[in-house]
């Protein structure tokens, strides 16, 4: 997306990378566009916007990511300074806001242990049926150039385990920055 979240008057680029970085270039010569600010997230960003979302006055980025987050950053101030002695009054709109975000808390709280219970009758009961649930991978295995390299990018909704790569070559598995994984080598027998 375009959009001027530095305020200076000039649209900055974002972007929204495959592997979870958020970008804001910046425009300042005719040239090359400069990096001014990135953040990183755990998972790939399927989509990216720049506006005023959440408090007039104040612009944000919003990025939804693979599994469906929303993830905002937004240029408001996180602390407010208060002069010696002074003690921090939240507005009736903000204690208001707070009180509504705890009962909808609660509730989903007594809404999980119902379903929780549920389950654990269903499960127990001679009937029941055990499946493995359906989800989607999004993967990615792509070229790159400049080292001679391949990436594979593995995304699921749930925890990943473990990952089994077989191969007739020998493969030679290099380490990257984003990478949370445990690489462990083990000889195939050729038969």
């Amino acid at each position: 997306d375009s959009f001027d979240i530095l305020g200076d008057g000039v649209k900055e680029l974002l972007v929204g990378r495959d592997d979870g970085m958020i970008e804001i270039y910046n425009f300042e010569s005719a040239d090359d566009p400069v990096l001014r600010h990135d953040y990183a997230l755990s998972e790939s960003i399927a989509s990216i916007q720049g506006g005023c979302v959440g408090k007039d006055g104040y612009d944000e980025i919003l990025a939804a990511t693979y599994s469906g987050w929303l993830t905002g950053l937004t240029t408001e101030p996180v602390h407010r300074e208060g002069g010696s002695g002074e003690e921090l009054k939240l507005s009736q709109e903000m204690q208001t806001k707070i009180s509504s975000l705890r009962n909808e808390l609660e509730q989903l709280q007594i809404k999980v242990h119902q379903e929780r219970e549920k389950y654990q009758q269903s499960s127990q009961s001679s009937t029941a049926v055990s499946s493995v649930p359906a989800f989607s991978v999004n993967d990615k295995f792509t070229l790159n150039k400049d080292d001679a390299s391949y990436s594979l990018i593995l995304e699921v909704q749930t925890a990943i385990d473990n990952v089994l790569v077989q191969s007739d070559v020998p493969l030679d598995l290099l380490d990257v920055d984003k990478n949370s994984a445990v690489v462990s080598f083990s000889s195939c027998d050729s038969e």
